[in-house]
C-alpha cells in the first residue's frame, strides 16, 4: 500500500489515498509524506480534504523514526477503517 524506502535509522514515504462515491457525494483526498528535516527529526506531513479544494493539513515532528512509524501506522489504520466509518474505502492513488 505504500512506497517505503528504508534507510539506516530513518524511513521516508509518500502515500496518497482517495475515497470517492459519486452517488453519496463523497470525494475525499488524503496525502501523507514522511521526510527528515535538517536537524535530524522525522517529519510527518498530512493534507486532507475534499478533492479539488484546499483542505487542511498538519505537520508533526518526531525525534526518531520509530515514533514516526508508530504515528504513520495509526494513520494507516484510521484510513483503513473508512469503509466502516463513512461507507467507502480509501484507495491508493498512483504516484507519477
Amino acid at each position: 500500500m505504500s512506497n517505503v524506502f528504508v534507510m539506516a535509522k530513518h524511513f521516508e514515504c509518500r502515500e496518497h489515498w482517495r475515497a470517492v462515491d459519486t452517488a453519496r457525494n463523497i470525494a475525499r483526498d488524503y496525502q501523507l509524506t514522511v521526510t527528515l528535516d535538517l536537524f535530524g527529526w522525522t517529519v510527518v506531513e498530512r493534507h486532507w480534504g475534499r478533492i479539488g479544494c484546499n483542505g487542511k493539513g498538519a505537520r508533526d515532528s518526531f525525534p526518531n523514526a520509530a515514533s514516526a512509524r508508530q504515528f504513520v501506522d495509526a494513520v494507516r489504520r484510521r484510513r483503513g477503517s473508512a469503509k466502516h466509518r463513512i461507507g467507502i474505502a480509501y484507495r491508493p492513488v498512483e504516484q507519477a
